[in-house]
């Protein structure tokens, strides 16, 4: 694979407002008025264990002093069913939300854009699954990351649970939102472990947006470059200090950059295998790219590695040598990455038997809207090597 070409054919589209400021959720309210000053009713989209944090209080009494009625929908768990969709979107009609607000993880934000296009809309939500299948307008959204990681907050995509273990995804440029706020304040209590997780996952977007078969282009690549080198030199200090406000300042906006690159250069195999571990074993979505990446990057080194060396330059600085040995310099720091900061490393680590194999394997193969992204074709029997290797 080779860079694009800068007078290549490409599409860029991202988050018209960002915010990036320590604090800046206290001021949720007057950053609301002044987007959407018609707006009175806002639902607050948020998970049952953040809630109980009290650091929604903050954005919530700000919201009222500017005369927006606040409801709380707080309802969401990790890979949201369609029955977490389908009750989101009830609560947003009966309250008569005219702006729905995501405040959490990527689950959580995934969640609010659902409502903000279905709300006002008398689309089924199965009817939107797949690429551009959503109609009309959205309510207002306003996205407030609580992990670096997702990426959520500045992408068109969200992914639903179907069935007891299959995802989907709902891509299409309505939910892209139009205002979000990175606000370090709000991961300051992130233990290391969810810290190493989530910024490992965004590390893996940036790589993963590179190397893209597709629509890797000049900004994309721009943005993953900028994204790495600040995950990479902050991981670590985030993880050993979560009350470190730059550190952490630093993340979100590396997570953040890594999801504007990847919103418009596609992830590939490593998410394509990584969502049957989360899907089947309930493994969060960052731990399960963290546990096939090394394997993943090793198979694709035979298409890719030249543009691998060149993210090692970023990632393992001290790299020398040819392309390969370097990818593999890129391969082994992001190995030392997550055994410095305690994850899991191995399948088996999470429950993961051989036994289970076969399963993952059928799963990972039904993700065809990622794989086809990869910069090296997966058959079944690759899927599966790539499986067995991690285990």
């Amino acid at each position: 694979m080779t860079a694009p070409s800068p007078t290549g054919a490409f599409s860029f589209s991202t988050v018209a407002h960002i915010v990036s400021e320590p604090g800046a959720v206290k001021r949720l309210g007057s950053i609301a008025a002044q987007h959407f000053p018609a707006v009175r009713r806002a639902l607050i989209v948020t998970d049952g264990g953040f809630l109980k944090t009290g650091l929604v209080d903050a954005p919530i009494a700000s919201m009222r002093e500017a005369g927006i009625h606040v409801s709380i929908y707080s309802d969401v768990v990790a890979d949201p069913p369609e029955a977490v969709i389908v009750s989101a979107v009830e609560e947003a009609r009966k309250n008569e939300t005219d702006l729905v607000i995501g405040l959490g993880g990527g689950s959580s934000m995934d969640v609010a854009k659902l409502i903000a296009v279905l709300a006002g809309s008398d689309q089924e939500l199965k009817a939107i699954y797949g690429i551009g299948n959503v109609k009309g307008p959205r309510l207002p959204l306003i996205q407030v990351p609580t992990t670096a990681g997702t990426g959520s907050e500045v992408t068109p995509i969200s992914i639903v649970t179907t069935g007891a273990t299959t995802k989907t995804g709902v891509v299409s440029p309505q939910l892209y939102a139009d205002v979000a706020i990175l606000d370090a304040e709000l991961t300051v209590g992130l233990p290391p472990k969810v810290t190493a997780a989530t910024g490992i996952d965004a590390m893996v977007h940036a790589i993963e947006a590179y190397t893209t078969k597709i629509k890797k282009n000049p900004l994309s690549d721009m943005l993953a470059r900028e994204a790495l080198k600040l995950l990479s030199t902050n991981i670590i200090a985030a993880c050993e200090d979560g009350k470190n406000l730059e550190v952490r300042q630093a993340m979100l906006l590396g997570a953040m950059l890594a999801g504007q690159s990847f919103a418009n250069a596609p992830c590939a195999a490593v998410h394509a295998l990584a969502y049957p571990i989360g899907g089947i074993f309930h493994v969060p979505h960052g731990l399960s790219n963290s546990l096939v990446l090394p394997h993943v990057l090793r198979f694709n080194a035979a298409n890719a590695a030249p543009l691998y060396a060149e993210l090692a330059d970023i990632i393992a600085p001290g790299a020398t040598g040819s392309d390969e040995a370097r990818t593999q310099a890129l391969i082994d720091q992001m190995d030392q990455i997550a055994r410095r900061t305690g994850i899991e490393t191995q399948l088996r680590q999470v429950g993961i038997a051989e036994s289970d194999l076969d399963r993952l394997t059928d799963d990972a193969m039904l993700q065809t809207r990622l794989l086809t992204n990869n910069p090296r074709e997966v058959t079944r029997n690759d899927a599966r090597a790539i499986y067995a290797a991690a285990l």
